[in-house]
């Protein structure tokens, strides 16, 4: 028999569903030992926390990363410097891209109610593949 090495608890517990019956007329308490392996006490919001923290970060760096250098970045740079108001282009553009990501999060939110979560995924799939494909078609036959 193979031990597993995760901590045990012992809890005594009274038999009742199986009590042998005796000729002599004695009547005995069975107890038996369950062992059940410890499990992390964690709360719910704990987890709900944590995975909230996962996905906010992994949203982050993928976002910021993939917006660094793009058109939108030199856009706003250009504008920035030919308006001599930064702060006011940066509120415009912060604004800008908070509501492209709103509409992306609430098209996102309704494609995930009315398809499953895997023709979600082959439909990007194809959809990125296509985008490819037109992007090389564009750079080798117009060059």
């Amino acid at each position: 028999m193979k031990l597993d090495s995760a901590p045990v608890s012992l809890s005594r517990t009274s038999q009742t569903e199986y009590q042998p019956e005796f000729k002599d007329g004695l009547e005995s308490n069975l107890t038996t030992a369950i062992i059940e392996p410890l499990q992390p006490v964690v709360a719910d919001n704990q987890k709900k926390q944590e995975s909230a923290l996962a996905i906010f970060g992994t949203t982050f760096i993928t976002i910021f990363l993939a917006e660094i250098g793009d058109k939108t970045q030199l856009s706003t740079l250009l504008m920035s410097a030919q308006s001599h108001s930064p702060w006011v282009v940066f509120l415009g553009s912060a604004a800008a891209l908070v509501t492209t990501s709103l509409l992306g999060v609430l098209l996102g939110s309704w494609i995930a109610n009315k398809l499953s979560p895997k023709t979600v995924e082959k439909s990007a799939g194809v959809m990125l593949l296509l985008i490819s494909l037109m992007l090389f078609w564009d750079v080798f036959i117009s060059h």
